[in-house]
């Protein structure tokens, strides 16, 4: 799903006719914006029955360039990871 079938399916979904794709693209990206300040400040954002967004750590490793099959160290990174509720897993 694309951003603008995400709008396009919140609209739809919403009862109100005087929403506009302008103010829900507005309201999708101030939410998104807001999980990413949380995750950024508590390290974890959790959603009741869809599931929890926390900081994991990568530790460092070797890889392989893929074009010279040279090995190379790959630094030590943090990611998000995503846990589904056990509702939302269920339903898959």
């Amino acid at each position: 799903m694309t951003k603008d079938e995400l709008i396009t399916a919140v609209i739809k979904s919403c009862k109100d006719e005087d929403l506009t794709k302008r103010l829900v693209a507005d309201i999708i990206d101030a939410t998104f914006g807001s999980i990413a300040k949380s995750i950024k400040k508590d390290k974890r954002f959790a959603y009741p029955s869809f599931g929890t967004f926390t900081v994991r750590n990568r530790k460092a490793r070797k890889g392989r360039n893929p074009q010279t099959g040279a090995e190379i160290k790959i630094k030590a990174s943090k990611t998000v990871g995503f846990k589904p509720a056990p509702t939302l897993k269920g339903s898959l």
